[in-house]
């Protein structure tokens, strides 16, 4: 994902912005057995994939909060609070 994030900082010169990055690579990261069923029709699949792209541009455009060390130290730590 920071790799992705990293492309998306030269959108100036690829016109790859994570939009864009996104629609690519979201069916790739956030596949799903249900869209290449028979039982999505195309209106559905469609919008199934759009949600996709949505959630991978949010995690490109907070690539550097989501997998910082903090935030992960952070959870191992509530992690262990948990009875």
């Amino acid at each position: 994902m920071r790799h992705l994030a990293r492309l998306a900082d030269y959108c100036s010169i690829t016109n790859m912005h994570t939009k864009n990055l996104a629609i690519v690579w979201a069916p790739n990261l956030l596949r799903s057995k249900q869209i290449e069923s028979a039982c999505f029709s195309g209106t559905a699949a469609f919008m199934e994939v759009r949600i996709q792209s949505v959630v991978v541009e949010f995690i490109l455009n907070h690539v550097d909060v989501l997998f910082s060390s903090k935030l992960s130290s952070v959870i191992r730590e509530g992690a262990g609070v948990c009875s």
